[in-house]
């Protein structure tokens, strides 16, 4: 085996094989970084002139000159042949250092123990412990969920195989239903391109706003667009309803209603469905009511609802962001963005839906415990991550950690 640094070719080539990539280790995000003063280095092992292992090291000048380094999603290996583990990693410590490094940090693309829907880990099911504590044997520190700069808790839908009737019979009742309504409402989901994105950044930073997170300047909206969209591996949608047809919609319903009701007899046994007859020509009053309040207020029929950003990189799509506006979200677009992108990743041979980070340790229902409950609803599974490492290069590790806590008191 020989350590060296291979070219941006290798690696892509490499990457595009390999059954860990994912859109944080590829050759774009690299570029992405630079934009920040980050340096990127390319190194891998090489078997008889073959490529075995490989990963992207990013470099960023932290205190005293020296330097972070970060393999965002590395490394690509079989993490379990140990022999060419360790020799990765004691190569990399090596070439790190000799390039002014203080700690390198990784975070694999890997499955810590396997989980259903309810996050509870499956009883026979992949467990890489023995991984997790031979990266500890190696030197690495395993971070809190907390720190990681990445997701480490994640849920997915697998598509492979699958057909859209067999997906939507699987989904929750409620989920199904919030599909249908949206579709019954007229509500579309239109992509949107790079000259629109301020679009989706207005979303954003109502959402972010409401919700007390930091938003992205649209700047890297723009930049992930230029980077990823010419292969088709990135894609910004809005959802939008025109309230004019909606109403429409709404008293053709309402009208409907109102001839059953009056089919009925005065009969006793008749009361019961009356009554919801005249509940649900109540509610429909309300929706027609609001939205022509709506449409007074903005002085717009057509609204945009909701906007989400897409991540398309076979095998999976990731949801990566998303945002509604609050005074909309009754309209629930989301559910049909979703539903959407899962009709597109069956037609285009993708085998995973991965609807990206929720809050760890679910069942203790932490904070932000609907973002999970809304992605459960799709019938998937809980996606937990082995979680992102640090490993010690020089002493001066231990010095800026504590200079950082000392600073975060």
């Amino acid at each position: 085996m020989k350590f060296q640094e291979i070219t941006v070719k290798e690696y892509q080539k490499f990457w595009e094989k390999h059954p860990m990539k994912t859109f944080l280790s590829s050759v774009e995000i690299s570029k992405l970084r630079e934009k920040s003063n980050w340096d990127t280095y390319y190194v891998g092992v090489k078997e008889k002139d073959k490529l075995i292992a490989a990963t992207m090291l990013l470099g960023h000048k932290k205190l005293f000159n020296k330097y972070e380094f970060y393999s965002p999603r590395g490394y690509l290996l079989d993490f379990n042949n140990t022999k060419l583990l360790d020799y990765f990693t004691e190569e990399i410590k090596k070439y790190i250092k000799s390039k002014n490094g203080y700690v390198f940090r990784v975070d694999p693309y890997l499955i810590y123990h396997e989980r259903d829907i309810d996050g509870n880990i499956v009883e026979g099911g992949v467990d890489n412990s023995n991984i997790v504590d031979h990266l500890k044997e190696l030197g690495f520190k395993r971070l809190s969920v907390d720190d990681t700069e990445q997701v480490t808790w994640m849920f997915s839908l697998d598509l492979e195989g699958k057909t859209e009737e067999q997906i939507l019979k699987e989904m929750k009742p409620n989920t199904r239903n919030q599909i249908k309504k949206t579709e019954k409402f007229g509500i579309t989901v239109n992509e949107i391109g790079y000259d629109e994105l301020d679009r989706f950044q207005n979303i954003m930073i109502e959402t972010g706003s409401r919700k007390g997170f930091k938003v992205r300047d649209l700047s890297y909206f723009q930049e992930m667009y230029n980077l990823f969209h010419k292969k088709n591996e990135v894609k910004y949608f809005i959802t939008e309803i025109d309230l004019g047809k909606y109403i429409k919609k709404l008293k053709e319903e309402k009208k409907e209603k109102q001839n059953k009701l009056d089919s009925l007899s005065d009969a006793k046994y008749n009361d019961g469905a009356k009554k919801n007859l005249t509940n649900e020509m109540n509610a429909i009053d309300k929706r027609i009511n609001d939205s022509q309040e709506i449409i007074e207020n903005t002085g717009k029929e057509v609204i945009t609802l909701s906007g989400s950003m897409f991540i398309l990189i076979k095998p999976e799509i990731i949801y990566l962001s998303s945002g509604n506006y609050e005074e909309y979200m009754k309209f629930n677009s989301q559910y049909l963005i979703q539903w959407e992108l899962i009709k597109y990743g069956i037609e285009n041979g993708f085998k995973k839906h991965n609807f990206y980070g929720i809050p760890a340790d679910i069942n203790t229902h932490p904070k932000d415990y609907g973002i999970y409950e809304f992605k459960r609803g799709f019938n998937g599974y809980v996606e937990e991550l082995i979680g992102e490492f640090e490993l010690p290069i020089t002493w001066h590790y231990s010095l800026i950690k504590l200079l950082k806590k000392i600073r975060r008191k």
